[in-house]
């Protein structure tokens, strides 16, 4: 079997040793290079081809998110963030995604971490997903658009609607497709799980909200929903939706994560099924594994739900929508660049089964 070859780029010669060592202890990864800024990372990944690149995000000479740029531009490969936990930290890393990183791992203490360990299985299995990843969606550079749809029809507000989404690796950048496209004057909230550790999701929430027509932040526990408002989970903390007089409100908790994800994207779809006089609108998209799958089982149970999944063609991992695919809970599979303006015909209800989207179910492996 071939291995993982991986270019560790730091500017920190104890770090750019210590990420080496810990990559190395898996069989199935062979660091090839390693670099000191981003500069040299240009060079190197000439140099060298590897299939995974681990970049710091703050270095001198040139910066991990100018490196990423220019990584992107010239010689597309899935690249792996390594962040500080600070504000400037997350808000850097938030951007990193935006810009075609497939994921990203959190120094425990700084930029100097000593205890890196903590985080080595994270860091491997991170680095072998993003070797798996494709990264010829993210190279494609696609302009987001609004969708201008002022005039909804009337009989759409004869019931509610709400509007969940669930993704995971490949996330951040996929909703930056979805929500900027979405217009200000949607007819319901928007609930978003992102699977993402705490100190991460109230950046992604800030820099979504800079670039929407709709409101984006992150949940708070007990807040009312409102129609043209996204609510982003907090990292650590489940998203559930609860009605109470007659509105939606949000509720934030820390009950035990479910199959290892807190924010699990199962727990926010299962409370949406519960809800009773609304239609319901779930979209699943990019990430691994099948987190999501069982929510759709639920809410599809309890009917008046309209699920869309992400197509394989525009996903950056497709576990998550294939499973949710083979599970028949789909009715419409479509590109990231079409899932807004899906939501937007459910939401106005205008979408019908399948969409003229059939034969995409025939890719599905």
């Amino acid at each position: 079997m071939n291995k993982v070859k991986v270019l560790v780029v730091d500017d920190s010669a104890f770090m750019r040793k210590f990420i080496t060592d810990l990559l190395s202890e898996n069989p199935q990864i062979e660091v090839v290079g390693a670099a000191r800024n981003g500069k040299e990372a240009l060079k190197k990944v000439s140099l060298l081809n590897p299939d995974v690149v681990t970049l710091d995000v703050e270095m001198p000479i040139m910066n991990g998110i100018d490196a990423l740029k220019q990584i992107m531009k010239e010689h597309p490969l899935p690249v792996v963030m390594l962040s500080s936990t600070t504000t400037e930290g997350a808000k850097n890393t938030i951007i990193a995604m935006q810009y075609g990183a497939i994921d990203f791992v959190a120094k425990p203490s700084g930029e100097i971490s000593l205890d890196l360990y903590k985080v080595k299985e994270e860091l491997i299995n991170k680095v072998l997903l993003a070797s798996r990843a494709n990264v010829r969606v993210i190279s494609k550079d696609n302009a987001s658009e609004i969708i201008m749809n002022p005039m909804y029809d009337k009989r759409a507000h004869q019931r509610k609607k709400i509007v969940c989404i669930g993704t995971s690796t490949g996330g951040p950048r996929a909703l930056q497709q979805v929500l900027t496209r979405l217009p200000e004057n949607i007819a319901a909230p928007i609930m978003i799980v992102q699977h993402m550790p705490k100190g991460f999701t109230k950046s992604l929430a800030q820099r979504l909200d800079s670039l929407s027509q709709i409101t984006v932040k992150e949940a708070e526990d007990g807040e009312t929903l409102q129609n043209g408002t996204a609510y982003i989970a907090p990292g650590g903390f489940h998203l559930l939706v609860r009605e109470s007089n007659g509105s939606l409100t949000a509720c934030v908790e820390q009950s035990p994560p479910r199959n290892g994800h807190r924010p699990s994207v199962d727990v926010l779809f299962e409370s949406i099924s519960a809800l009773t006089g609304y239609e319901k609108i779930a979209v699943i998209m990019t990430g691994m594994g099948s987190d999501g799958t069982a929510g759709l089982k639920k809410l599809k149970e309890n009917g008046n739900t309209k699920v869309i999944a992400e197509a394989q063609e525009t996903a950056v991992v497709f576990g998550m929508p294939r499973a949710a695919i083979q599970a028949n809970v789909v009715d419409s599979i479509v590109p990231l660049e079409q899932i807004a303006e899906m939501i937007v015909k459910y939401v106005e209800g205008q979408g019908g089964k399948g969409d003229g989207h059939e034969p995409i179910f025939g890719s599905v492996h």
